[in-house]
């Protein structure tokens, strides 16, 4: 009989990829089943993410929880990248998980599962080259990483001390991923990495790739099979001429640029080791709408950094009044442990940190109305990926809009042309033509 795992993925797409992982090698021994139930569960996975601190501060409140209703022989595990920076701390708070698995060290959640206490947080482990089983939630959508870790030192960010240093998997073990996705039945290629087009800076022992990032998508894009290719999340700093001119110029690449501005404060830039100026990251945005005229940018914000100023946050508004990102994640500053700016003593009181998030949010909400009304009896080919409630089945352009029409399980993983009749912020509506 298999067993039952219940798994509970938090964060980035990486984490999904992540938690893909540990069921494949799973089932590499012993078959387990995924529930949505914690109390029928054999195996109990936590997939942490440490990016924020509230996450973070919920991780032994939900380890209670499970504690209270898990069968009385079931094992609980955290993985990921909290994981990876409390180590050994959640065993010590939380006697009842029986292993610690941080996000550079997947390929072991059998040994960890196997064993009566296991700690593994080597954020030096080198998984780059390792044959991971197949397992995918999504048919119709592959995740694949094509570098580990992140060589980046953003004063707020905690990814390089959970994930490690930044390494490329090879582009063969890449593109035979692609093709094995495809043969399942994915035609849309999804690439991760947190700076994917500094690909091929650096492989497993200290080798230098043959493809750069732009390389990459063209070999990737020459499977016939492979419809659509996204990928997350570039770097502003590494958004050459040559990787805007790929991006623009092949019809597989999908039109969705994730840009992550962070601040619009050249000052603030400055102080979180972002490595590039206002006025540039307004140059490289204006150069891609451009090349690609369709072309929808999402970006990162964080409001409230140590010494940000009223006038630094009106360089952020402006930023945004000038790109108009069609999609924005915007949270106010969150201090991580081991983190430069955690040390930094000129705090921006929460008050003024929540009112200028609520500035923001609220002026982009208004953009998007002003936005989505112009996509009213547009037609976008959309690409069906899921099914919703009351009969509606989702799926999403090459900009990265979810568009819902009335529909059923037969339009699943095909490509559609789909007639906007109802544009809102977040959903476009509308009927096949």
């Amino acid at each position: 009989m298999a067993k039952k795992l219940f798994l509970k993925t938090l964060g980035c797409a990486m984490n999904v990829r992540d938690s893909e992982h540990m069921i494949a090698e799973l089932n590499r021994i012993e078959r387990y089943d995924l529930t949505q139930d914690e109390s029928e569960a054999d195996l109990i996975i936590i997939n942490t993410c440490s990016v924020r601190e509230k996450p973070v501060n919920k991780l032994f409140s939900e380890i209670g929880q499970f504690v209270k209703h898990k069968k009385k022989s079931a094992k609980i595990g955290v993985c990921g990248c909290t994981a990876s920076h409390l180590g050994e701390e959640i065993l010590k708070r939380a006697p009842e998980v029986s292993f610690v698995l941080g996000a550079r060290n997947i390929s072991k959640i059998t040994q960890a599962v196997n064993s009566e206490k296991f700690l593994g947080i080597n954020i030096d482990h080198d998984e780059s080259e390792y044959a991971f089983g197949e397992f995918r939630q999504n048919l119709y959508k592959a995740y694949i990483n094509i570098s580990i870790g992140c060589d980046k030192k953003c004063a707020f960010c905690i990814v390089p001390h959970t994930r490690g240093d930044e390494i490329s998997i090879p582009h063969d073990i890449i593109l035979n991923e692609a093709m094995k996705a495809t043969k399942n039945g994915a035609k849309e290629i999804f690439l991760l990495g947190q700076n994917v087009n500094n690909y091929g800076k650096r492989l497993s022992g200290g080798r230098k790739g043959e493809l750069n990032f732009s390389q990459l998508l063209s070999q990737i894009s020459k499977i016939d099979e492979v419809e659509r290719i996204r990928f997350t999340s570039p770097h502003p700093l590494h958004m050459d001429d040559e990787f805007l001119e790929v991006f623009a110029s092949n019809p597989k690449i999908c039109k969705s640029m994730h840009m992550p501005l962070q601040s619009g404060s050249t000052n603030i830039l400055k102080a979180m080791k972002r490595g590039y100026t206002k006025e540039w990251f307004l140059k490289r945005a204006e150069k891609l709408r451009q090349m690609s005229p369709n072309v929808a940018i999402s970006t990162d914000i964080i409001v409230g950094f140590p010494g940000e100023s009223e006038k630094d946050f009106e360089d952020t508004m402006s930023v945004m009044e000038e790109v108009r990102f069609e999609q924005i994640f915007s949270f106010k500053y969150s201090a991580r442990p081991l983190t430069a700016a955690a040390q930094m003593t000129n705090v921006v009181d929460d008050e003024t940190a929540s009112l200028r998030l609520q500035r923001l949010q609220n002026r982009h909400m208004s953009m998007l109305d002003e936005m989505s009304s112009k996509y009213l009896d547009k037609t976008f080919e959309v690409y069906f990926e899921e099914l919703r409630d009351n009969g509606m089945a989702a799926g999403r352009t090459s900009q990265n809009f979810t568009v819902c029409v009335a529909g059923s399980e037969e339009l699943l993983g095909k490509m559609k042309n789909v007639k906007i009749t109802r544009p809102q912020r977040l959903v476009l509506y509308g009927q096949i033509v």
